[in-house]
């Protein structure tokens, strides 16, 4: 029997889209509705559920079987197109409504996924166990016919302009002004938003590169040619920043004035000083200068995936603090609590979001009055750099992180080329910092046949070396 891609990963529940679309996508968000139903979260929201898109070709069907498995539910699913999904997941929390977004965020575009959000923000861990359990107890093995005709009505809320409005009324209609920002199109279902939202708060938006096929941009990732993409405008054109994000926008890509881009932790770091936040709360992948800067009261260290950052913004909250602010490696940001700033307030949105960041370090470019290159170069973080190794199966990277932890012999081999190893963090994979101070983090990918190497030095040059050392050791090993 052949092994289904389709899984629940660091945020969401991925795999081939010759695996999703179809039966699949039906049966899981069934599955969804009925956990909605059996806790009364479906009465409470009016039995309304909102789905949302992103701008793979497969995400429209997809997105109308996942609305006529709501209404074939009992449910009353409200079609909202194409959206960011930080877009849908605030209007749900402002309204207290559950949603689904078909997205496969940054992998490639043979794959797509769903995530499923309750009125209070994303689902959990506990939540995915219920969804599962539903999806085997239901076994639906076959879509009702009426279900291929089935259009699902719009909602009377224009989703898009409520999402504006909550930054623009934030950061004021001057924010930005006097910035030429270029804005990386590619296919983000945000690449106009990302132009409307920059103009509306004063800064000039030069929009770039939109393509007409799906290209997935990993911020954790980029690929060689995004970074050329990124010197040649900059080279052409005098822009104090050029702007993206990943495919459903909750992940921001920003470069400086030059076409250098900066590391997503760096760019929460940024976000989080921005919005006076007294806690920060990230995963072990993000950069050890957080902690030894100082310039946080409090850092909350999880494993990798929004559900664990969402957790430790919870615990944060029960703790007393006020300003929470999470953020992962790859840059998303979520707010676990409300922000006031300048007398104005921005509400809790415990969710990843790439437009958040994007105008907190544009708007500290302008605070500043520097480039952004100068403003990232205070933060003094280390040097870092990943990548990953691709189609290797989950049991191969297991098999070579088991024996890291299990075989100190095979360990102190492995980093006798960097003295050895002095610490071992197993949050989230292995995190292996040497004696000569150097960090190598391996961690199986959560949403792909991957094995992702995280790594840290001192400077670029001797990280993007680690990093090469990292994967070929990796690869001799995983195959």
């Amino acid at each position: 029997m052949v092994q289904s891609s389709l899984k629940f990963g660091t945020s969401g529940l991925r795999g081939l889209v010759t695996e999703l679309d179809g039966v699949p996508a039906f049966a899981y968000t069934c599955a969804f509705a009925e956990m909605l139903k059996a806790d009364g979260a479906a009465a409470a929201a009016g039995h309304v559920v909102l789905v949302g898109q992103d701008l793979r070709a497969s995400s429209p069907d997809i997105s109308r079987l996942c609305c006529a498995a709501l209404h074939a539910s009992g449910l009353r699913p409200l079609d909202c197109g194409a959206l960011p999904t930080p877009a849908l997941a605030y209007h749900g929390i402002r309204f207290g409504l559950p949603a689904i977004m078909v997205t496969g965020s940054h992998i490639p575009e043979d794959r797509n996924g769903l995530k499923f959000y309750r009125a209070q923000g994303e689902i959990d861990k506990k939540d995915e166990a219920a969804i599962l359990a539903w999806h085997a107890r239901l076994a639906i093995a076959s879509i009702p016919e009426a279900a291929h005709s089935f259009q699902a009505e719009a909602p009377d809320t224009d989703l898009i302009a409520a999402y504006l409005a909550r930054y623009r009324d934030f950061f004021g209609t001057g924010a930005l002004k006097g910035l030429t920002i270029g804005v990386y199109q590619h296919s983000s279902v945000a690449r106009d938003i990302m132009v409307e939202m920059i103009e509306t708060l004063g800064a000039r938006a030069v929009p770039l590169g939109r393509a007409t096929q799906f290209i997935p941009v990993d911020t954790e990732a980029l690929r060689e040619e995004d970074e050329a993409l990124a010197r040649r405008w900059a080279g052409v054109q005098a822009l104090d920043a050029i702007v993206s994000t990943d495919g459903d926008a909750d992940r921001p890509l920003i470069s400086d004035g030059n076409g250098t881009f900066l590391r997503g932790d760096l760019v929460g770091a940024i976000t989080a000083k921005l919005l006076r936040a007294d806690v920060i709360v990230t995963p072990v992948t993000s950069n050890s200068a957080l902690e030894a800067s100082g310039a946080f009261p409090t850092v909350i260290r999880t494993r990798v995936g929004s559900p664990y950052v969402i957790e430790g913004m919870k615990e944060a909250a029960r703790s007393g603090a006020e300003a929470i602010v999470g953020f992962e490696a790859n840059g998303g940001v979520l707010l676990g609590s409300d922000i006031v700033r300048n007398g104005r307030s921005l509400k809790v949105l415990p969710t990843r979001d790439a437009m958040l960041p994007i105008l907190c370090v544009l708007g500290q470019v302008v605070g500043e009055a520097r480039p952004l290159a100068d403003v990232a170069a205070t933060y003094a973080f280390k040097a870092a750099a990943s990548n990953r190794l691709k189609d290797v199966a989950s049991e191969r990277s297991a098999s070579f992180l088991n024996r890291l932890q299990e075989d100190r012999g095979f360990l102190d081999e492995t980093l006798a080329p960097l003295g050895g190893c002095a610490e071992l963090d197993r949050r989230d994979g292995l995190r292996l910092t040497a004696n000569n101070r150097e960090i190598v983090h391996f961690r199986a990918s959560g949403n792909a046949p991957e094995l992702r190497v995280y790594v840290e030095a001192d400077t670029p040059e001797r990280a993007e070396a680690l990093l090469e050392w990292g994967l070929a050791t990796a690869q001799r090993h995983v195959g």
